[in-house]
C-alpha cells in the first residue's frame, strides 16, 4: 500500500504550506546546516536538532522512488479491489473489530467515525499495524526531500513536525521510521497531520500512532471528523462523508476501497 499512499500523499502536500526560507539544492550539508537553524527559530532545541539530522545523509533511492510516481492508480477499481480486500483481511478485521468494541464504541461517541471505516483504514495501511510501515528513517527522507527543490517548501514543513513528534517525546528517534514521503505509523500519518490531528487517546502522555492502538484509531478518526465525516450517514461515493475522506487519500479509487472493505467487515 506505501507505493499508491504515498503517490497521493504528495498530491495532498500541495495545500495550504507555510513558507521557509532554506535554500534548496547546492550542498547538501550546507542546506542542513540552514534547515537546522530555520527549525531552531520555530524553536526546536539544539539538542533535538543534533539528535535528528546530526550526520543526516542524502538518500538517493528516495528522490528516485520520487520521480517514478505517477500520482494516478493504473488499475480498475475492481483490480485494485481484489489485491487489497481478500477473505483474510476481512476476518481479520471483524476479529478485531470484537477485541477492541469497547475501545471502538468509545471513539465513536467522541468523533462520530463508525468503526468499520477506521478498521477499513487501518486493514488497508499496515495490515492493522502488522504489516509493512516503512522501513526508512524519517529524518532522511525529509532531509533528502527538503533539499530537494521540486517541493522543497512543502517538506521543509513536513520536516519541522517531524521534528515536534521528537521533541514532544511522542516517538524516541529510533521509532522515527517511516515511508517514502515520510509517512509514520500504523494508519500512515504524515508528521504535520501527526502534529494536527494526533490524539493521546490512551492517557499516557504521549501521542504514539506506531504503538498504541488506542491513538491510531482515534487520530485517524479525529481527521475524519475534523474533515466532517459524520456518523450515521452513507459514505458511497458522492456522498459528502465520501467527500470528508479525501482529506484522507484524494483517490477515488482508494475511497470507494475503504467503503467496500468497511461494508465487507459489517457482513454488508
Amino acid at each position: 500500500m506505501l507505493r499508491c499512499r504515498s503517490a497521493v500523499v504528495l498530491g495532498a502536500l500541495l495545500l495550504a504550506t507555510p513558507s521557509y526560507a532554506a535554500r534548496c539544492g547546492g550542498n547538501f550539508g550546507t542546506f542542513v546546516q540552514s534547515i537546522s537553524q530555520e527549525a531552531a527559530g520555530a524553536g526546536i532545541s539544539q539538542d533535538v536538532i543534533s539528535q535528528a539530522l546530526g550526520g543526516v545523509t542524502e538518500d538517493g533511492s528516495v528522490l528516485a522512488f520520487d520521480r517514478r510516481q505517477r500520482y494516478t492508480f493504473n488499475k480498475t477499481f475492481e483490480q485494485y479491489v481484489s489485491t487489497r480486500v481478500g477473505p483474510g483481511r476481512i476476518n481479520g478485521g471483524r476479529a478485531l473489530l470484537q477485541r477492541h468494541a469497547a475501545l471502538l464504541a468509545k471513539i465513536e461517541a467522541q468523533y462520530g467515525v463508525p468503526r468499520q471505516i477506521l478498521v477499513a483504514i487501518w486493514g488497508l495501511e499496515t495490515d492493522f499495524g502488522k504489516g509493512d510501515m516503512g522501513k526508512l528513517p524519517v529524518f532522511r527522507v525529509l532531509a533528502t526531500m527538503s533539499h530537494d527543490c521540486r517541493r522543497t517548501e512543502l517538506f521543509q514543513g513536513e520536516l519541522l513536525a517531524a521534528l515536534k513528534i521528537l521533541q514532544r517525546g511522542d516517538l524516541r528517534l529510533n521509532d522515527m521510521i517511516g515511508a517514502y514521503a515520510g509517512e509514520i505509523g500504523q494508519t500512515q500519518f504524515l508528521p504535520s497531520s501527526y502534529i494536527k490531528y494526533g490524539v493521546d487517546f490512551d492517557g499516557d502522555g504521549r501521542v504514539d500512532l506506531r504503538h498504541s492502538v488506542p491513538d491510531v484509531l482515534a487520530s485517524t478518526a479525529n481527521l475524519l471528523h475534523t474533515s466532517g465525516f459524520k456518523m450515521g450517514a452513507p459514505y458511497g461515493e458522492g456522498t459528502p462523508n465520501f467527500e470528508a475522506m479525501r482529506e484522507w487519500n484524494r483517490a477515488v479509487i482508494y475511497r470507494k476501497t475503504i467503503g467496500y472493505f468497511a461494508d465487507q467487515l459489517m457482513g454488508r
